[in-house]
């Protein structure tokens, strides 16, 4: 077991950095960098931040690293409290390495390292990694904890629990079988939502094999969550440049994929394609203009991004509180295939008739034959190392093995947006829509598509997005009901449903959180034409949905409440 302790004092405005090499020889491997700037503590392995903490500036610290070589885990301490444990296997050590780099300005005192000699036991379960799934407050996340057997007893049963927010959530795992020096993870079944704040989560593993493994030492995991706050309302959106010929373009899609797993609900993703045959050509000279490669992208048309690279623009812009809130409808004529939408836009705040709308319509599953829909792959054979999968397959990629997400189909009525979408003065509180007919070819499957409203700013920039898959309910497809609105959105004390109803309908309203708990609910009976009240002053900050049923029919629409 390595320990090095030392305190740390970096002044206001400076950081301070160290890290340990890896062989005698100075400079031939980091095997961990330590950056403090600007409250952070943020070690990498030189590939990937592997553990992050928080410090206070102009105070004096203690920074603690505790290493089991053996084993490969590894544990940031700060002031005595658990910041992170991480798994480094095959991680060497030989010494440390302290010096200031550009805008260091620190002290160091009492610096203690030391190593002992590690026995294995017969059974051990360590926990060598924890992490809780995800990074926005409101999200239902599914963390993920590393059991690792560092002792010589297969591991076949288990107990792991995540303790955040007050909270303790239990996996029990049977029928394991984790052989000494192998792992598993365990993803927990049961979703955590996230609450804004930085809190500490805890994981801990426990009757092991049904009793009590031979070492309590590295039995728990710790990680300090600190969720991004999104703005009320707020969708990003990604437009990334592709296309079939490109070699490097897997990147894109696999990065697009990851961002709708990781970020579903405030991230919209669109692959603009050019030279093949899903080249939707005014789509493509707009996208065009904004970047100067393939593959390529733009967080709300922003500066130009490599697809790999858009997580600090999507979160910068999630957190950009938006002019209008965006909801979207729509009408379908299977004979004709006739799709018409409605966009409609909410106001927060006061715009003018600079702002556009424009309609997006995107396609999962999309399939091809043809050498157009081959893939050129140049991931191919792991040269150029993992790329989500796409490293075991050929180059090119044949059309039959390929199926494209988040297609671009259609946009309307230009890149540029609507120019007549709003009056020359728009208030905050007010609701404008536009309507835009779509045919959609027999090809398209409409059970894939998905409807992107987004409203455009001045500067060209997209300042907020909504989406909706085909199937959704929407308002259009509810008898009796012509319109359903809420107002404020969002809402501090309470928010007014209004109604209008063809008919007298049976009418009940139900709010559920973004865990599925319905937080209020009423029947109230039969209804013409009305404003409903929900009071939301009690509600937790976050995002709700509120559930309307007409007749047995129902439709949703998000709530943000502040």
């Amino acid at each position: 077991m390595f320990t090095f302790e030392s305190k740390f004092y970096v002044e206001a405005g400076k950081n301070a950095y160290f890290n340990f090499q890896g062989t005698t020889t100075p400079g031939g491997t980091y095997t961990i960098n330590c950056n403090m700037d600007a409250g952070t503590i943020s070690i990498d392995d030189g590939a990937a931040v592997v553990a992050t903490g928080s410090y206070t500036d102009a105070t004096w610290f203690t920074l603690r690293i505790e290493a089991n070589l053996s084993t490969g885990r590894w544990q940031l301490l700060v002031d005595g409290n658990c910041a992170a444990v991480w798994n480094m296997t095959s991680a060497t050590l030989a010494s440390v390495d302290i010096y200031p780099i550009n805008n260091s300005s620190f002290y160091i005192d009492d610096v203690m390292f030391d190593h002992a000699a590690y026995t294995p036991v017969a059974l051990n379960a360590t926990l060598a990694g924890f992490n809780m799934g995800g990074s926005i407050a409101g999200q239902n996340v599914n963390p993920t904890v590393t059991v690792a057997n560092s002792g010589t007893t297969a591991i076949t049963s288990f107990d792991v629990v995540v303790d955040y927010n007050g909270t303790q959530y239990t996996e029990n795992v049977t029928g394991a079988n984790i052989t000494a020096g192998s792992s598993m993870d365990v993803v927990f079944t049961n979703s955590i939502p996230l609450v804004a704040g930085s809190n500490p989560a805890t994981a801990t593993v426990s009757n092991v094999n049904g009793g009590t493994d031979g070492d309590a030492s590295d039995d728990d995991a710790c990680a300090v969550v600190n969720p991004t706050v999104p703005a009320p309302g707020k969708v990003v959106v990604s437009e990334e440049g592709t296309g079939t010929w490109c070699g490097w373009c897997p990147r894109g899609t696999v990065a697009m994929d990851k961002f709708a797993n990781d970020y579903d609900g405030y991230w919209v993703g669109i692959a603009v394609h050019n030279g093949d045959p899903m080249t939707v050509p005014a789509y493509d000279t707009g996208i065009g203009a904004l970047i100067n490669g393939y593959p390529s992208a733009v967080v709300d048309r922003g500066p130009e991004v490599d697809p790999g690279q858009m997580t600090n623009q999507f979160f910068t812009r999630l957190q950009v509180a938006p002019t209008a809130t965006i909801s979207n409808s729509y009408t379908w004529d299977a004979a004709t295939r006739e799709l018409v939408v409605t966009v409609t836009a909410d106001f927060q705040s006061a715009a003018t008739d600079q702002y556009k709308l424009v309609c997006v319509l995107t396609e999962d599953g999309v399939t091809g034959t043809g050498s157009g829909y081959d893939q050129v792959n140049f991931y191919a054979g792991g040269g150029s190392g993992v790329m989500g999968g796409y490293e075991a397959l050929p180059n090119p990629v044949p059309a039959a093995q390929m199926v494209y997400d988040h297609v671009a189909r259609a946009i309307e009525p230009a890149f540029g947006g609507d120019a007549a979408s709003f009056p020359a003065v728009v208030n905050a509180g007010e609701q404008h829509s536009k309507t835009y007919t779509f045919t959609l070819p027999a090809e398209w499957n409409e059970n894939n598509i998905h409807i992107v409203g987004m409203i455009l700013a001045p500067n060209g920039r997209i300042d907020n997005a909504g989406s909706l898959k085909f199937g959704s309910v929407g308002i259009n497809e509810i008898d009796n009901l012509v319109s359903f609105r809420m107002y404020p959105n969002p809402s501090s004390v309470s928010t007014t449903v209004t109604l209008e109803l063809a008919n007298d309908s049976e009418v009940q309203l139900a709010v559920y959180d973004m865990t599925g708990k319905v937080v209020a609910s009423k029947d109230y009976g039969t209804l013409s034409s009305t404003e409903l009240k929900i009071n939301t002053i009690n509600f937790e900050t976050g995002v709700y949905l509120v559930e309307l049923t007409v007749n047995g029919q129902k439709t949703m629409k998000r709530l943000i409440v502040e």
